[in-house]
């Protein structure tokens, strides 16, 4: 059957899409927009923020760069500052500086990952929350590569907004993603795009925009991606996002302690707390020759950019990151000790 026909049938499993996202991360429904990735859920919520020259934006060393080229843009757009707030002793993005640098006032965004991509650290976000909610200042989380691997709860967490892929740790179809926004600033934020979805057109001169998340949508989607979308949330649901954590980690953990063992084995895991992301390098040897020869071997991991990564101060050129999840077993673990080379 034909596409339109095809989303009228299954209506009730779209719709279902915002009540178990919804229920993912502690959040109501009408907070809820289905994008169709991580970064463009992201920028929907960046680019509705009413800058104002003179404004500033805080974020992390680790930033990741899709989030840190628009910081840029808007710089030269509106003339807002960009501030790195330095990391702590762990490697994560420093309490006493972010408190010192929002006391400074002029703050209208504090901005960050909570987990990096090129490295397994978890950024202190409900912390980071409590700081953003006592100066009365705007915070927007990437929990792109924690969704699905630690457990999330916006309210605990207190940011305004989080963006969020599928495809990633929450296993859901590549070509989705999701937005929250927190029901009492969505009036005060305008979409960059905007279509007969997201707004009622009711007059020749007059438009109105809706009063749900679902502003930051567009009419014409991945119908069924969104569906699967919800299945994801509702799976991950089903096992549980703490026994998912205790897993993963249990499993991350493992193998850092095994690679550091390892003889010429470099394990670049930063943070007082971390997630199931290993990142390593071995000596002798690139790191996108390991990525293919892994490969070979039924084995699969990926490899970070550092060369992409201008704000850490420890960035390497590029590294294996390994990425368990609570699927993986400690014999597959095992097999990638097994596989690699020796000094």
């Amino acid at each position: 059957i034909g596409g339109y026909e095809a989303a009228d049938q299954a209506e009730a499993a779209r719709e279902h899409f915002y009540d178990a996202v919804a229920g993912l991360i502690g959040a109501g429904r009408d907070e809820i927009a289905y994008v169709e990735n991580a970064t463009r859920a992201w920028d929907m919520a960046f680019y509705s923020i009413p800058f104002e020259r003179g404004d500033r934006i805080l974020t992390t060393t680790s930033e990741y760069p899709s989030n840190a080229i628009p910081y840029m843009q808007m710089a030269e757009r509106k003339g807002v500052r960009v501030d790195v707030i330095p990391d702590d002793d762990h490697g994560q993005i420093s309490l006493d500086a972010l408190e010192a640098e929002l006391a400074k006032g002029d703050v209208r965004l504090v901005s960050l990952n909570h987990v990096p991509t090129h490295n397994g650290l978890v950024n202190p976000a409900a912390e980071v929350g409590a700081l953003c909610r006592a100066a009365a200042v705007l915070y927007l989380l990437d929990a792109c590569q924690s969704v699905g691997q630690l457990r999330l709860d916006v309210t605990e967490i207190g940011c305004d907004m989080l963006s969020a892929t599928g495809r990633k740790f929450l296993r859901g179809p590549r070509g989705t993603g999701f937005l929250y926004v927190r029901r009492p600033i969505l009036r005060a934020l305008e979409p960059p795009f905007l279509d007969l979805h997201s707004a009622s057109w009711n007059g020749p001169g007059t438009y109105e925009l809706r009063d749900d998340a679902r502003r930051f949508e567009n009419w014409e989607r991945y119908v069924a991606g969104q569906i699967g979308l919800g299945v994801a949330a509702d799976y991950a649901s089903g096992i549980g996002l703490d026994a998912i954590e205790q897993r993963v980690g249990a499993l991350a953990t493992g193998l850092r302690d095994a690679l550091a063992e390892r003889p010429g084995v470099t394990v670049l895991e930063r943070g007082d707390k971390r997630s199931g992301i290993v990142t390593f390098t071995v000596d002798g040897h690139e790191a996108s020759d390991l990525k293919l020869a892994l490969r070979e071997q039924g084995i699969n991991v990926s490899v970070t950019n550092g060369s992409a990564q201008h704000y850490d101060p420890h960035i390497v050129p590029s590294a294996v990151r390994a990425s368990v999840h609570y699927y993986n077993t400690e014999e597959e673990t095992d097999r990638l000790m097994a596989a690699l080379p020796s000094r």
